[in-house]
């Protein structure tokens, strides 16, 4: 009933007539009857928005009504925060769920034989204008053509509901919705569009208006978390099952989903990409020079000497974003710094807002890989000495905080990715994701990329810490670039020496320089029950005498560190800590708590062994500080998510590998053990968090060689000059030490000069995704998700996975299949392309034309590719390559082949 108060009284006030007189009948005939007690306010007398509010406060506290005085407030607000001149109109009662909304006639007052209280009624305004003054669309006379959404109201009579604290067991579940807006067309018609609005309020006010009537006026436990704008038309609310099932029929609702909760997945590092300061690519892109590069993560450390500003230029005019630190924290490095914890506030009520402070280094090592400036002297424990730098260290820095602690809520993301794209970055660095894929109008990553890659904006995303299995490969849509994790060639070794005078190589990026040579007991602690346990053995070491002892443990599937913190609170001198067989020989330089070597799996059974074949086995530690010139390197990490891609298995992923194992740059606390406590504070991180930067840089530093490069083009100039063979010539090894196949190296091992000389790309605009995705099987609706606009696929030619204009090949291989590709020139004009094809066993490829000639520079040239299954014994996959060969160039393109 306050909402009727309200409107006589605003609309007497503001001289409004024809809604006055129609509100004043609907009153009378339908409100009256039912609730003869409730007084009609008439305002007179010129009085402001607030003093009627005041008004309805008094009305509505003596019958105890704290919906209707919350719904009155918010009404108010709305009305107060119109343009000066703004009308207001009443538009069609909206149909309830249960059909119960009141009748009307043609002219939408209600129908006058109709005498039953409506329980629930819709109002709806329309701005400036007489034109169509019942529809409900919101308009400006400014922007006509501009796209502005419904706002409605759902309301039923108020009942005593009690207070706020009474939703606070209800209003629990997070929830993210799409929704469609509305706009009008240039015949003046009105057309659904997923477009969004340039106003923030009027775009909250929309999305606030699909909220169910006791919740939409909520100022105290706001159930509205974010209201998106740039990379989802939709919003993310604390909702129960009952709430969204009262939403899902409302005009312009898509769809929901619960909220998901993501996991965060270089002194040395330039150099073995092939970056010198003084010459060659870095020096050509000016190193990165006015490029900005969004980060997403757990925040900054901002006073580390790596984000200092010396040298640098202030930061473009298209920047518009803003650093939540103090003044003098942000600078020419550093220009934006956000940080994004309403979701996890509302998932954990002791939290509070945070600043963009990086609290466990993570976000501070992630950026300063991916822009660090140069820093003399970076060590970390004493290993890695060097000069500290990221890929791209003249790029500017946007920070945006959406990890607190390993869990990162899906909306923080989401609103991280929203403020970016607005910001103006040119990059956009993401070293987190999901366990487990799902498809990408679910996938709020996947539908934020696509509105970054609409504007220009490229995506590097992390392919995951889930391997060697296959399968596990996250963040794999095609627009987004996903990257694996290599080795680097360099080692911080450790020699476990056994009694038996066997030797074999670790690594330890702690180096005690006072640990004694001699042989020393050695145990073996058990078989590992828990593997991922923070115990050593069987949840403890009770029952094993490890006092004074160098202990042998086998690691979990993460837990490293953790295991030397056991053994050195039970007293152990030492420990051997030994692969599971999954991770064969990969090995990570962590700051272990004591003196410790992680060795491989193969080593670990000889120690093993030599322990059951003595009654007085012995051991000692060799500590042998930064080794350089593993020939091996790079090779695959095991902990590096695999292909297939299990969303599109069309498409190869992951796309690339860049170095990610035992990477040193800036940190945010002190190490254990470290004794630094003035010079900046350096760490070894071993994830696909590492490799992520590494291409983010390189991909800002071929944006600033190549400013009119589209997303698409920058990924493809990566994937085909990427390397396949290690630093010893032979081809790239996985943890095994045996080649590895493509769903671990992708397109192959990052060549950053390389990939500023392509020689040819393969292009893709934002558009060419949709055929794709109506290829997909999806719906309209779950295509227009991700497009941010609406699809009819039945009008779109549809095309299989394997007709994307992708840099590589994926192909389900029963009966012949061709599929064509478009290249563009980027190189010398007047150049010809000569194919040459690597096939894989049991598959015949034919490539025509097999000669591509070019006499300009951005000219196109299109080609097939068939592929024909022979009689040749195979197993399930098979992969091999084509290239495009010229006399300075070598344009590749991976195929993996599944047989089916």
């Amino acid at each position: 009933m306050v909402l009727w108060e309200i409107t006589l009284g605003t609309a007497y006030f503001l001289g409004l007539k024809r809604t006055y007189k129609l509100a004043l009948k609907i009153q009378r005939r339908l409100v009256a009857p039912k609730y003869p007690k409730i007084r009609l306010f008439l305002h007179r007398k010129t009085r402001s928005i607030f003093d009627a509010a005041i008004k309805v406060h008094r009305e509505v506290q003596q019958r105890d009504i704290e919906v209707g005085r919350n719904l009155g407030n918010w009404i108010l607000r709305w009305l107060d925060k119109m343009k000066p001149g703004a009308q207001i109109r009443p538009g069609k009662p909206t149909q309830s769920n249960n059909n119960s909304a009141v009748k009307t006639t043609k002219k939408g007052s209600p129908d006058p034989s109709y005498q039953k209280p409506p329980q629930r009624y819709g109002i709806s305004y329309r701005r400036n204008g007489d034109r169509e003054s019942n529809r409900r669309f919101f308009t400006s006379t400014k922007s006509w053509h501009a796209a502005y959404p419904t706002i409605s109201m759902m309301m039923k009579p108020a009942e005593p509901v009690g207070t706020n604290t009474h939703y606070r067991h209800l209003v629990s579940g997070l929830n993210t919705f799409e929704l469609k807006s509305t706009r009008f067309g240039c015949n003046g018609k009105p057309e659904a569009s997923l477009s969004t609005l340039s106003e923030d309020q009027n775009q909250k006010a929309y999305h606030r208006s699909f909220l169910p009537f006791h919740l939409a006026s909520l100022e105290k436990d706001e159930p509205l978390l974010y209201s998106y704008q740039n990379v989802l038309s939709g919003f993310a609310a604390r909702l129960t099952e009952l709430d969204i099932q009262a939403m899902r029929n409302k005009d312009g609702f898509i769809s929901a989903r619960q909220e998901r909760m993501f996991k965060l997945h270089t002194t040395h590092t330039p150099t073995f990409l092939g970056l010198h300061q003084e010459s060659g690519f870095w020096k050509q892109s000016s190193f990165g020079k006015g490029m900005i590069i969004g980060v997403l993560d757990s925040g900054i450390v901002p006073n580390h000497a790596s984000f200092s500003d010396y040298g640098m230029p202030p930061p473009p005019s298209k920047w518009k974003g803003m650093c939540e630190f103090n003044a003098s924290s942000c600078n020419n490095k550093l220009i934006g710094a956000r940080s994004f914890n309403i979701a996890a506030m509302a998932s954990n009520s002791s939290m509070k807002v945070e600043p963009p402070l990086d609290e466990d280094g993570h976000g501070t090592h992630t950026a300063s890989t991916a822009a660090g400036g140069f820093v003399k002297n970076a060590e970390a424990l004493g290993g890695a000495p060097g000069t500290a730098v990221g890929m791209a260290p003249l790029a500017h820095l946007a920070v945006y905080k959406v990890c607190f602690g390993p869990d990162c809520p899906e909306s923080d993301i989401l609103a991280g990715l929203d403020a970016a794209v607005a910001d103006g970055v040119d990059v956009i660095s993401i070293s987190l994701g999901e366990d487990e894929n799902v498809p990408f109008f679910q996938d709020n990553i996947a539908i934020g990329s696509f509105a970054a890659v609409q504007k220009g904006i490229f995506v590097s995303c992390a392919t995951g810490n889930s391997g060697p299995i296959n399968g596990t490969a996250t963040n794999v849509a095609p627009w987004v670039l996903t990257v694996g994790a290599s080795t680097i060639d360099r080692k911080i070794k450790v020699v476990a020496k056994l009694g038996n005078q066997m030797e074999f190589d670790g690594e330890s990026l702690f180096q005690p320089k006072d640990f004694p040579s001699t042989l020393t007991p050695l145990v073996y602690a058990g078989a590992n029950d828990k593997p991922d346990s923070k115990l050593c053995v069987n949840g403890s070491l009770e029952g094993i005498d490890v006092k004074g002892k160098i202990v042998l443990c086998e690691r979990g599937l993460t837990a490293r560190t953790e295991k030397g913190e056991v053994v050195k609170a039970a007293g152990g001198a030492a420990m051997i800590l030994m692969n599971q067989a999954a991770q064969g020989f990969s090995l990570d330089p962590d700051a272990h708590v004591l003196p410790a070597s992680h060795v491989s799996y193969a080593a670990g059974l000889q120690i093993k062994a030599y322990i059951n074949s003595t009654r007085t086995p012995m051991a000692a530690l060799l500590f042998k500080g930064t080794v350089i010139g593993d020939p091996l390197a790079p090779s695959v990490a095991a902990f590096s998510s695999r292909g297939p891609n299990t969303v599109s298995p069309g498409i190869l992923k992951p796309d690339i590998i860049g170095p990610g194992v035992g990477i040193l740059a800036a940190w945010a606390i002190p190490l254990a053990g470290s004794t630094n406590t003035k010079s900046p504070i350096f760490n070894l991180m071993s994830g696909t968090s590492m490799s992520c930067p590494h291409l983010s840089g390189v991909a800002a530093l071929l944006k600033a060689t190549h400013p009119y490069w589209s997303p698409a083009a920058i990924k493809s100039a990566i994937m085909t000059s990427a390397d396949l063979k290690n630093l010893k010539g032979t081809p790239l090894v996985d943890e095994t030490l045996q080649p590895a196949d493509v769903f671990a190296t992708g397109a192959g091992h990052v060549n950053p000069s390389k990939a500023n000389d392509p020689g040819l790309i393969y292009d893709i605009q934002p558009d060419d995704y949709i055929p794709y995705l109506c290829g997909l099987g999806y719906s309209d609706n779950e295509v227009g998700i991700i497009a941010h606009r609406p699809v009819k696929c039945w009008t779109t030619s549809s095309i299989l996975e394997g007709q994307l204009n992708y840099p590589s090949f994926a192909v389900k291989l029963g009966p012949s299949q061709t599929f064509t590709r478009t290249v563009t020139n980027v190189g010398e004009p007047y150049t010809s392309y000569v194919v040459t094809v690597v096939a894989p066993k049991g598959v015949t490829v034919s490539v025509h034309p097999n000669k591509l000639n070019f006499t300009q520079r951005n000219q196109k040239a299109t080609y097939s590719v068939t592929f024909n299954r022979t009689k040749e014994e195979t197993g399930e996959f098979g992969q091999g390559y084509i290239a495009w060969v010229s006399a300075k160039h070598m344009v590749r393109s991976v195929i993996s082949v599944n047989f089916i």
